[in-house]
């Protein structure tokens, strides 16, 4: 049984490592829930199609050299429905994702700018009112939205409302963080509670027929990640938000960058009963659900409790756990230890369980 096992495995592993191609004949909603049709898309036809060395990381925000200067720069789209939802907005959502893409590749965010594309018939006190609430996010993450564009679209579709974002950061010199960086014995730490954005979302949607009192996440993830670099930048390996695709998916990400294995211990990792009741309703593991203000961080082990300190002495990380730990085998994949005793494969998703969440 041992021996077959291991093949199964390896087998896994093999097909792991080939490149990913776009084959698809047409575009559909699970190339944009994050799982293993969004990176197949990405992987197998962008980075393809665009093939450049600050491409070729692969990471939320690219880091660029310019006139002597290291800069960080991200890009992202907001889809989200409903427009508000219990602890955030689209406005507010679309400046933390932008701030936060940055402060995970360890730069201060400095600017973005937005691009709205606004549908035939829309309030305008809806539009007010996430133009406030960009504004306030903004102040909150000491950042300036500096340029932007608005387009309008015939009634129907939208949804509302779509953001379009740019981000700009200044790369901290402390910050060497790459996914390759990944060693075997290296720890995996978790900011706090997780699941806690899409589960408003499934809640505000009436997609539960559950009386919860689940608030989303989002906020900016600065602070943590400063937090992390101040204390122990020498020692820190990377630096993801598990937003679309949630936890497993980063994992699986890292796993497959760093050529390692993670063991990811499911007992330690923080989830609120509302949230996994939500989730067990809908047959879905908390793992694989958005996130919008958490982030998960590698370390060397020997500075595992300084990490931890820094963390829950930071805004936001008062919950941070250690949750797993990197192995050298199996190559490319995320084992989960469960409160049973027992160890499932954790793998990306291939559908599309959770539409439209960020």
């Amino acid at each position: 049984m041992a021996d077959l096992e291991e093949e199964v495995l390896a087998r896994i592993e093999r097909q792991r490592k080939l490149r990913p191609r776009f084959r698809d004949d047409r575009i559909t909603m699970a190339h944009g829930a994050g799982g293993k049709a969004t990176h197949t898309l990405v992987a197998g036809l962008f980075e393809r199609a665009f093939a450049n060395e600050a491409l070729a990381e692969l990471a939320d925000a690219a880091r660029l050299e310019v006139a002597g200067l290291n800069l960080a720069m991200t890009t992202d789209a907001f889809v989200v429905r409903p427009l508000r939802f219990p602890g955030g907005s689209i406005g507010e959502l679309a400046v933390n994702g932008t701030v936060n893409d940055l402060s995970m590749a360890g730069a201060r965010p400095v600017a973005i700018t937005a691009s709205f594309v606004l549908e035939e018939g829309l309030d305008a006190d809806v539009l007010r009112a996430e133009a406030a609430a960009m504004s306030e996010a903004a102040r909150a993450a000491d950042v300036a939205v500096v340029a932007g564009d608005t387009k309008v679209v015939e009634r129907g579709k939208a949804d509302g409302m779509y953001i379009s974002t740019s981000g700009l950061g200044v790369v901290d010199p402390r910050a060497q963080l790459s996914g390759r960086s990944i060693r075997p014995g290296d720890r995996v730490l978790c900011s706090g509670y997780v699941g806690d954005h899409g589960t408003a979302i499934m809640l505000a949607r009436g997609d539960l027929d559950l009386d919860a009192d689940v608030v989303s996440d989002t906020a900016p993830l600065w602070p943590l990640a400063k937090a992390l670099l101040e204390a122990v930048a020498p020692a820190l390996r990377v630096m993801r938000d598990p937003t679309r695709g949630g936890v497993a998916t980063v994992l699986n990400e890292l796993a497959a960058d760093g050529d390692v294995g993670v063991v990811l211990e499911e007992d330690k990792v923080p989830v609120r009963s509302a949230v996994k009741g939500a989730c067990e309703i809908l047959g879905i593991d908390p793992m694989y659900v958005a996130n919008e203000g958490k982030l998960l961080a590698i370390v060397a082990p020997d500075a595992t409790d300084a990490a931890l300190a820094a963390l829950r002495s930071a805004s936001g990380g008062e919950h941070a756990a250690l949750v797993g730990e990197v192995a050298d085998q199996p190559a490319g994949m995320v084992l989960v230890r469960t409160g049973f005793g027992g160890t499932r494969i954790m793998d990306m998703l291939i559908g599309d369980p959770l539409p439209r969440i960020c």
